[in-house]
């Protein structure tokens, strides 16, 4: 499992944006030719980019949100995730594993 810095994952979303919009613009046009039989046009492999998603450890949680997690892990020992969904413009925000979306909290993470 990689554990990313806020900085690492502040670093990546640029390319972090570009593999989610490839990923949902494959099932837009997917959902608008289904039943057709056509193969709809995307730029970018969505697979490739589910598969650079997952080989970073960064979990696409929602597409119609653009939704990912990042693990991380605290200063002390604690794994929390860092929480960026599309339209953000910044990495603001974590939560425990547990929490899931609705326990997001403001970075920085302080250790108890």
């Amino acid at each position: 499992m990689r554990y990313w810095t806020v900085e690492e994952a502040r670093a990546y979303l640029p390319r972090v944006r570009e593999l989610v919009e490839t990923v949902r613009s494959s099932a837009a046009a997917a959902q608008r030719v289904r039943g057709n039989g056509r193969r709809p046009h995307v730029e970018g492999d969505p697979g490739a980019a589910l598969a650079e998603l997952s080989a970073g450890d960064i979990v696409l949680r929602e597409l119609a949100t653009g939704l990912v997690d990042f693990h991380a892990v605290g200063d002390d020992g604690v794994v929390y995730l860092l929480c960026w969904r599309l339209g953000e413009q910044d990495l603001e925000w974590w939560h425990l594993p547990e929490e899931g979306f609705a326990g997001r909290k403001r970075l920085p993470r302080q250790s108890p």
